[in-house]
């Protein structure tokens, strides 16, 4: 995962693939080009995700077909198990990480056992959905947990039943109390840091720039002592890149072949150039950053005479005169005494004459 000085960027090809399995191959390819860490989709079953007759939200029914509903939306979205392994098997071959957002415990099953993923993404929404988030503990290794639409308290709630699936036998059923205690506990404690990484969110698509809130995120790592990232839902790239100069360990943030496609995510997503742009943005962020020590740079270095001054005479002063505030100056270039000397030398006599605008002897 993401460290101080390298975010984990993940590119988030989520539904935009439109149910088109050429089309989720594409999207691998230009987070490949763009430089991503990792490419991202969601996995799931219409019919264990949603009721036939659920409304969509706002954004959905803008960018979707208003007559539908959000079962009938998502069921066009799904990937099968077959399109999921074509898609791993690409993403292996270029090279690139691979990452799902499961949705049920099926196609959580599906990530970790069938293609053993180690690390999966927890989505804003099963936040809490104790029973899911229980059976992803205990089948993940890694997990990445968006905390859109959440309290501070529901977000600990949420670690509690992580750290009970992480230290608990696979058999043994929660009683009251479990969650909090787990999450108290130093081993609970231990896991969540070894294991997983929250995520600041704004769930809205797009997020409105007023309330994307990026303090939150030292607010989330001053609560759990836990590693921050931001997933992105706003506008172009710079809130992202504020987001990793804030300290994010994770960008994750979504794409699109073209953000005129019909479907969900498409108008809140970035276009290919637009990826690339973000990619190469953060990395040169992240070299800015540095390490933090105040030091002089290579580049400085050969700076510093042409722009610091010496003590030179401000006029002719003959040998044996007293160096005075009258005839002492500091102008450039410093190669000479530096003017931090300048009260020592005031009172003492010139051991030889100088003319006007020489350097004093060091």
């Amino acid at each position: 995962m993401g460290t101080d000085l390298r975010a984990f960027i993940i590119a988030e090809a989520g539904v935009n693939h439109n149910g088109d399995l050429n089309l989720a191959k594409q999207l691998i390819d230009v987070a490949v080009d763009a430089g991503a860490d990792a490419v991202k989709f969601q996995t799931f079953r219409a019919e264990q995700v949603v009721s036939r007759h659920a409304l969509k939200a706002d954004y959905q029914t803008r960018t979707t077909d208003e007559t539908e509903s959000q079962f009938e939306m998502i069921r066009k979205l799904e990937l099968s198990e077959t399109d999921h392994g074509t898609l791993i098997a690409h993403a292996q071959a270029r090279g690139i990480a691979f990452l799902s957002t499961p949705f049920d415990v099926p196609s959580l099953h599906l990530l970790t056992k069938r293609f053993g993923l180690q690390m999966v993404k927890i989505p804003s929404g099963e936040i809490t959905n104790a029973p899911f988030l229980l059976a992803i503990a205990r089948a993940a290794q890694q997990l990445i947990l968006s905390t859109g639409m959440s309290t501070l308290a529901e977000v600990e709630a949420a670690l509690g039943v992580l750290a009970f699936g992480f230290t608990s036998h696979a058999t043994v059923t929660p009683q009251r109390g479990d969650f909090e205690k787990a999450f108290a506990s130093e081993s609970g404690q231990q896991t969540l840091r070894d294991r997983v990484t929250i995520l600041h969110c704004t769930t809205e698509y797009p997020a409105p720039i007023n309330e994307v809130n990026l303090r939150a995120m030292d607010n989330l790592a001053a609560a759990f002592g836990l590693p921050v990232g931001y997933s992105d839902h706003t506008l172009g790239i710079h809130v992202s890149l504020a987001a990793v100069a804030r300290g994010a360990r994770v960008i994750e943030k979504h794409f699109t072949m073209d953000r005129s496609l019909r479907g969900p995510d498409h108008k809140a997503s970035l276009e290919p150039d637009e990826l690339r742009q973000l990619v190469r943005q953060i990395r040169e962020i992240e070299q800015a950053l540095g390490d933090g020590i105040k030091r002089p740079t290579a580049s400085e270095w050969k700076n510093r005479d042409a722009a610091r001054k010496s003590l030179m005479a401000a006029k002719a002063i003959k040998a044996g005169e007293m160096f005075t505030e009258e005839n002492l100056t500091c102008k450039r270039p410093g190669t000479g005494v530096s003017p931090s000397s300048y009260w020592l030398i005031l009172g003492q006599t010139a051991p030889r004459s100088y003319v006007a605008d020489e350097a004093l002897d060091g």
